[in-house]
């Protein structure tokens, strides 16, 4: 703040204290840790055109730095291991963690980062860099902020909810194989969905 921006502001607390104007005051946006033991991160990709496949990562961590009584949100990360991938198949999941898709020894990690936000109508549609491969790119969460709640053993938690979707080869996952029919055994189109659990640190 410039010393010219300064004066004027402090006249202009000076004024509003001997008016009796209450002056707003931002609080500081608290940490919320995600609960991985009460969230899920699941995805569904097309299965040889006539259905849909859907897996969910098992180990991953992150947070929300917000303001829940304004309901406004400062920041939120979330790492992956990319190795806890789960569609209930071994064989599949295997696969999955080989270098035709996630290439877990390389790249052991997915990572998000939030980079801005706007409520809309229907609730939130946040803009975001994912980390998959080596490869960043922006992608769009839609959701909603659910509320907060004080638990049986003290603690105040926060729920959210999200969708999106990115497209697998932006990401350099190109295996693929053609059915008789033409089709293809995977889709390129990945739908995300999100139930997310925070739990917000103690003083």
């Amino acid at each position: 703040m410039s010393m010219r921006n300064w004066k004027s502001w402090s006249v202009a607390v000076a004024a509003a204290a001997c008016l009796g104007i209450p002056i707003p005051v931002q609080a500081e946006p608290a940490h919320w840790n995600v609960d991985p033991e009460h969230s899920t991160i699941e995805f569904r990709v097309s299965h040889m055109v006539i259905s849909k496949t859907a897996g969910r990562f098992m180990d991953y961590s992150g947070f929300v730095d917000m303001d829940a009584e304004a309901g406004t949100i400062k920041t939120i990360e979330a790492t992956i291991k990319a190795a806890s991938v789960n569609t209930n198949h071994e064989k599949r999941d295997a696969h999955l963690r080989n270098p035709d898709f996630f290439d877990i020894e390389k790249h052991p990690l997915i990572t998000y980062r939030m980079k801005n936000y706007k409520k809309t109508a229907d609730g939130y549609a946040a803009v975001g860099d994912l980390t998959l491969r080596g490869v960043t790119k922006e992608i769009m969460l839609t959701g909603n902020f659910n509320g907060v709640t004080k638990d049986p053993w003290g603690n105040m938690r926060a729920g959210f909810n999200g969708e999106g979707k990115l497209n697998r080869k932006d990401f350099g996952m190109v295996w693929n194989k053609t059915l008789d029919s033409g089709g293809l055994v995977v889709g390129d189109e990945v739908y995300i969905k999100l139930d997310i659990e925070c739990i917000k640190d103690k003083p």
